[in-house]
C-alpha cells in the first residue's frame, strides 16, 4: 500500500434492461478477464462470492505487481424486467402505439436524432419489425383465405386464425430478432413518460442501502458500474446516497463508471424530473469520481454525449462526468473490428470485454487493479468530439 492505493475493492454492477440470469456476467468476466490478462500481462482469478448480497463473485488479481482482492456484486433487477415482458402479443402492439406516440408527440424523438442516429434507429427497429410481422401475418391470412375460397366458396373464415399463429411463430423466434425484447425495453420507461415505476424505485432504494453498507466497510474503493439502462439507475441511486449523507468522510473512495449509457432516452421525456435533477446534482458533487465511457462504434449508446449537458441541466458548477471514448476502431485490431462491426448487440457489451489492442480503457484493471478510478483518470482529458450542447425540450427537475 506504500506504492498502490487499492488492496481491497467492492464493485457493484448494475445491468441494463436484461431478463437473463446474472450468472452471464460472471461467465463474461471470467472468460474476457482471462483473455485480457493474456494480452496485457496480468492475472485475474475468479472464485465463489464471499459475504451477502444477491449474486456476485470474488476476484484475486495480480496487476502491475500488486495483489488486489475485489468482491463484485450484481445488483439484480432482472425479475422486474421479466415481469415487464409478460405482456402478450396484443399487449405488445398496444405498447408499440403508446411508446411511439410518447416519443413523437413529446418531441423527444426528433431531438434525440440531433445527438446520435444509431440509438434512435435501434429504438425504431422493434416498431418497424413488429409492423412488418403484422403485415406478413395479414398477407398470409389473405393468401390462405383466397386459396381456400376455391374449395369452400367465398372468403374462408378459416384464414382469420392464421394471423395469431403467424405472430406467435415470429415471437418464438425473438431470441434472434429481438423485436419484442427491444419493444418492452423502450416501453418500460415510456409508459410513465420518464418517471421510474414504483417497483423500480423500491429496488433502487435496496441497492442504495447495499452500497451504503460497503462504504462503511474495510475497503479502499467502492466502485459502481452502470451499463446501458443501468447507467441512469446508477445516477439516481448515487444522488440519493450522497443527499442522505451516507458517504462517510475518510471512508473508501467512491467511483461511478457509466458504460454505453442511454440516459437521453429517458431524460428527454416530459416526466423525467427526478432523473434530470439527479443528473444535475451528481454532476456537481466532490464525494465521487464519475467517468462516462462510450464508443461511436456502439450503435445502441449515445456515444460521447455528456448526459448532463445534453439533458439541459448542466450548471457552472458541473464537474462530472469525464466523457471519453473506448475507441473500438483503435482498441480492437482491424481483423477483430471487421468480425464485430455488424454485431450491434455484442458491441454494446464490448465495454465489459477484452480488447486486443487496449488503450487507456481496461474494464478489468478498473475493477480489479491497484488504482482508484479517480487516480487512473486524474489527468485524462475528455474526448474532443464529445457532445455537450443542450438538446432536450424538457429541463424541469424534481423539487
Amino acid at each position: 500500500m506504500s506504492q498502490f492505493e487499492v488492496a481491497r475493492r467492492r464493485v457493484f454492477y448494475i445491468p441494463g434492461y436484461d431478463p437473463i440470469h446474472p450468472r452471464r456476467y460472471r461467465e463474461l468476466y471470467r472468460k474476457e478477464g482471462a483473455l485480457q490478462g493474456d494480452i496485457s500481462g496480468y492475472d485475474v482469478v475468479l472464485s465463489p462470492k464471499q459475504g451477502g448480497g444477491a449474486y456476485g463473485w470474488h476476484v484475486d488479481a495480480d496487476i502491475e505487481g500488486a495483489e488486489v482482492a475485489a468482491d463484485i456484486d450484481v445488483l439484480v433487477w432482472s425479475d422486474i424486467v421479466r415481469g415487464s415482458m409478460e405482456t402478450g402479443i396484443l399487449g405488445t402492439y398496444k405498447q408499440l402505439i403508446e411508446t411511439s406516440y410518447t416519443y413523437i408527440a413529446s418531441g423527444a424523438l426528433r431531438r434525440l436524432m440531433w445527438l446520435r442516429k444509431g440509438p434512435v434507429i435501434a429504438a425504431l427497429y422493434p416498431i418497424v419489425m413488429l409492423t412488418l410481422q403484422l403485415i406478413q401475418a395479414c398477407l398470409a391470412a389473405w393468401g390462405v383465405g383466397y386459396v381456400a375460397s376455391f374449395f369452400i366458396g367465398g372468403f374462408a373464415w378459416l384464414a382469420v386464425g392464421i394471423v395469431p399463429l403467424v405472430l406467435m411463430w415470429f415471437r418464438s423466434k425473438d431470441n434472434r430478432i429481438y423485436a419484442y425484447y427491444l419493444m418492452h425495453d423502450y416501453a418500460y420507461s415510456a409508459q410513465s413518460k420518464g418517471a421510474n415505476p414504483p417497483e423500480l424505485e423500491a429496488r433502487m432504494a435496496e441497492f442504495r442501502d447495499e452500497i451504503a453498507d460497503a462504504l462503511h466497510s474495510d475497503v479502499d474503493e467502492v466502485l459502481v458500474v452502470g451499463h446501458s439502462s443501468g447507467a441512469h439507475l446508477g445516477v439516481s441511486i448515487l444522488a440519493d446516497l450522497i443527499r442522505s449523507g451516507e458517504v462517510p468522510a475518510g471512508g473508501p473512495k467512491l467511483g461511478f463508471l457509466s458504460l454505453g449509457q442511454v440516459v437521453p432516452m429517458i431524460s428527454f421525456l416530459p416526466e423525467a424530473h427526478r432523473l434530470r435533477g439527479d443528473l444535475q446534482y451528481l454532476s456537481e458533487r466532490d464525494e465521487l469520481t464519475w467517468v462516462d465511457v462510450t464508443a461511436p462504434g456502439d450503435g445502441c449508446a449515445f456515444a460521447l454525449c455528456d448526459p448532463v449537458a445534453v439533458s439541459g441541466v448542466a450548471t457552472p458548477y458541473s464537474r462530472w462526468p469525464l466523457v471519453f471514448s473506448a475507441a473500438f476502431t483503435q482498441s480492437l485490431s482491424p481483423e477483430k473490428w471487421q468480425q464485430m462491426k455488424r454485431k450491434y448487440f455484442r458491441l454494446h457489451f464490448q465495454y465489459l470485454c477484452a480488447f486486443d489492442r487496449p488503450k487507456d480503457y481496461d474494464y478489468f484493471q478498473i475493477t480489479a487493479g491497484p488504482w482508484t478510478l479517480a487516480t487512473r483518470y486524474y489527468d485524462r482529458p475528455p474526448s474532443r468530439s464529445r457532445i455537450d450542447v443542450p438538446a432536450s425540450k424538457y429541463t424541469s427537475i424534481a423539487a
